[in-house]
């Protein structure tokens, strides 16, 4: 699918599909992850469950073993793909679809459970996935993500990101920042009267790698932004390794006995029933 022209995120989410298709490498670090948040969103056998912006499936896979009928959306073809590959290695059947988080080809009220694993964080507007992942969320459904920290290691590398990235065209919509969905405080307004009974919980990626250099180089190849300002900056090179040192800085924060220790935050609650 490509978005359309009344979208004024229509090229944002062009270039993030194309960016992300990287990121299938990544997955083997994010399956414990996932397992903590499908744990923390207490889901039941035969509930139905949708996996916003799904990525490779770890999430709607996960939810699959436990008994739920899962689905998945994503933007990324090239993801979905591998999701689907997944689920058939594990032996489970789940509906995946190519799909714009803020736009989710759902009736209403069709699932139990909404989860997203670090994914709808990355859609341009707040206040319209979370519009879309209520909307087709069950009265009493149960809505649960896990986001990154603003002041934790991947919510600075988003700010350092974002100050390589080229300014967008003057009057251009400027998409939020995705680290302040790690913001416990930013989380509850954004809820508002649409939830009750928000649940926080932590946990740690741990992402095995040999030296903070193994980890960077890494991480250049598989973060789609990440890639796409490094590959724009190969004619400067002053610049590029300006980057490069910045980022170690920061990654040599986290790492510890050949592993990247990577903290993110949970969020669970109940959509709220007419009338309660």
């Amino acid at each position: 699918m490509t978005t359309t022209a009344a979208d004024p995120f229509a090229k944002f989410k062009d270039a993030q599909r194309e960016a992300w298709s990287v990121f299938a490498p990544v997955e083997t670090f994010t399956t414990l992850p996932a397992a903590e948040l499908v744990k923390f969103a207490q889901l039941a056998p035969g509930q139905t469950v949708l996996d916003v912006a799904c990525g490779t499936g770890v999430v709607a896979v996960t939810a699959a073993r436990v008994g739920a009928k899962a689905s998945g959306a994503d933007l990324s073809p090239a993801l979905l793909e591998r999701a689907r590959h997944n689920a058939s290695v594990a032996g489970v059947a789940i509906d995946f679809v190519e799909s714009d988080a803020e736009a989710l080809p759902y009736a209403d009220a069709a699932f139990d459970a909404v989860l997203s694993q670090f994914g709808h964080i990355f859609a341009p507007r707040p206040e319209v996935v979370l519009r879309e992942m209520l909307r087709v969320l069950k009265p009493g459904g149960r809505i649960a993500f896990s986001a990154w920290p603003p002041e934790l290691f991947t919510g600075r590398q988003f700010d350092l990101i974002a100050r390589y990235l080229p300014p967008p065209p003057a009057g251009a919509a400027r998409p939020a920042p995705p680290a302040l969905w790690g913001d416990p405080n930013v989380i509850r307004e954004r809820f508002g009267d649409a939830v009750e009974g928000v649940v926080f919980d932590r946990g740690v990626m741990i992402v095995q790698t040999l030296s903070v250099k193994h980890a960077r180089v890494a991480q250049e190849a598989t973060i789609g932004p990440l890639t796409r300002i490094v590959e724009s900056l190969r004619g400067e090179p002053e610049k590029l390794a300006r980057l490069r040192a910045e980022y170690e800085a920061i990654l040599a924060d986290v790492f510890e006995d050949n592993a990247l220790h990577l903290h993110f935050i949970m969020a669970r609650a109940s959509k709220r029933k007419q009338g309660s």
